[in-house]
């Protein structure tokens, strides 16, 4: 885009034009640091800026540029890091005061490739604490507000790293998505967000809860369906730290970003048999369902005759973090957030075999899943059920479940029943831009692959992208 600013360039261009000495890694991270100056304070998508350190690092990626030396595929592009994940000699909190001094003396493997590949990390975005909310609030730093409205929320709980990324203070957003986390705020905030397949970036090191649920996994939030393959390319890889991490050398992810959906199988579900969806984002989702049978894909509705697993997300989930925080929770309470506080009290005394019956919905829910991907290449959905809603509209609230688990998030099911079934199985999931509201806040379409198949979900979100265009759409803040 030759007429854009600086901070509008897609992470691939400004690679590139650092690679042909058009744009120095200095020049670059100024214009980034400044643009973040002028409009985080009205969004709070970042909790820490690393000014420093970033310096450093673009001084550095300067003389390699300089000395002409080999250069990463991301060499001297800025990039943001959520607060979840460690970052050596950076503050890394997961939004919790009880971390509020932690500074990591290691890189997360993610972020240690980041920097291998030339990449300059500016800082840290916000997330609820201990990334157990999808919205974007907790008692260290605050509220994270949507760039389209900051009357509304980016959703959670890389809500920091979408507002980022869509505000564009950060070309590259890492984010993490334990139940939606990195989809719900794409789609809440117009942009990219992928969720790659349980096992394909390492996960390590971690804070306590998450590492032992099983289903977390590390991705990229961009403008640009390559900038996420580019990113997803760098980070992906086997590592003896995490025994689930996938073996073997990583597909080429942007090889088939060009290829088309002609030929593919896919299918669309508007309710996953059991989902009840707002009628505008039905409306829009099912308008962007049917763009694919122009790009000539045989598109086909689908029933799976699905069913909630909320009950047994929550158990997994829950009783992980319980084991984590039960002592301290005795020590501190007044120090975290009250709904984490009811989550884990709610959970921490769930018997062991009511714990196991949910780890064996998760597998039976997979065996009745797999068979529907032995047919169909990709499934479409909504991504989120409802259109962005107000700060504090759906503040999270204690109630009652089977199995007497406590949930804190009211009506979680009625608004985010898409995202966490395909955490639970490990697949592959993305969300893409694919309307706005009569409000004119963005809606999101998620695609979800075979497991191990970003190919295909990336095949399928470029041409998409291609089709219905989204980058240059930008939210009015700053």
């Amino acid at each position: 885009m030759k007429n854009d600013p600086i901070f509008r360039l897609s992470a691939t261009e400004l690679a590139d034009k650092v690679r042909k000495r058009e744009l120095s890694p200095r020049e670059i991270l100024g214009v980034f640091l400044d643009r973040i100056a002028d409009v985080n304070p009205a969004i709070n998508a970042f909790c820490t800026i690393a000014a420093e350190q970033a310096q450093a690092q673009a001084k550095e990626a300067e003389a390699s540029v300089m000395k002409r030396r080999k250069l990463g595929p991301l060499h001297g592009v800025p990039v943001s890091i959520k607060d979840s994940v460690f970052t050596k000699g950076i503050r890394s909190t997961i939004g919790s005061r009880l971390y509020a001094d932690f500074v990591p003396k290691k890189d997360a493997v993610v972020v240690e490739r980041l920097k291998k590949a030339g990449a300059i990390i500016l800082g840290k975005t916000n997330t609820p604490e201990f990334c157990l909310m999808a919205t974007t609030d907790n008692l260290l730093f605050g509220v994270t507000r949507n760039p389209w409205n900051t009357d509304y929320t980016p959703g959670g709980s890389s809500g920091g790293a979408a507002a980022a990324t869509a505000a564009c203070l950060s070309p590259i957003s890492i984010g993490s998505d334990g139940g939606g986390s990195i989809r719900v705020p794409g789609s809440f905030c117009g942009v990219f967000g992928l969720k790659p397949s349980h096992g394909r970036v390492p996960q390590y090191p971690n804070f306590p809860g998450w590492d032992t649920t099983g289903i977390i996994t590390t991705g990229p939030l961009t403008r640009t369906v390559e900038d996420a393959a580019l990113a997803l390319q760098v980070i992906a890889g086997v590592h003896s730290r995490d025994r689930d991490s996938l073996p073997g050398k990583p597909p080429d992810f942007l090889s088939t970003l060009n290829s088309g959906v002609k030929g593919l199988k896919i299918a669309w579900s508007a309710d996953l048999g059991y989902a009840k969806v707002d009628p505008q984002v039905l409306r829009i989702t099912e308008k962007a369902a049917a763009v694919f049978k122009a790009l000539g894909s045989a598109v086909t509705p689908v029933n799976p005759k699905g069913k909630t697993l909320l009950g047994d997300y929550f158990a997994i989930v829950g009783v992980c973090h319980a084991e984590s925080l039960n002592d301290v929770l005795k020590k501190r309470r007044s120090d975290i957030h009250h709904s984490v506080a009811f989550f884990v009290e709610g959970t921490e005394d769930l018997p062991a075999v009511a714990y196991e019956k949910s780890r064996a919905e998760q597998s039976r829910y997979w065996n009745q899943l797999a068979p529907f991907f032995e047919i169909y290449d990709v499934l479409l959905t909504p991504t989120v059920a409802v259109p962005p809603f107000r700060i504090g509209e759906r503040e999270p609230a204690p109630m009652a479940s089977y199995r007497g688990l406590v949930i804190d998030w009211e009506n979680f099911d009625d608004w985010l029943p898409f995202t966490y079934p395909f955490n639970i199985t490990g697949q592959p999931a993305a969300t893409v831009p694919c309307g706005f509201t009569s409000e004119g806040l963005p809606i999101g379409l998620q695609i979800v692959g075979r497991r191990h198949d970003e190919m295909t979900v990336l095949r399928v979100a470029a041409a998409f992208e291609r089709a219905m265009p989204w980058r240059d759409k930008y939210p009015p803040v700053g």
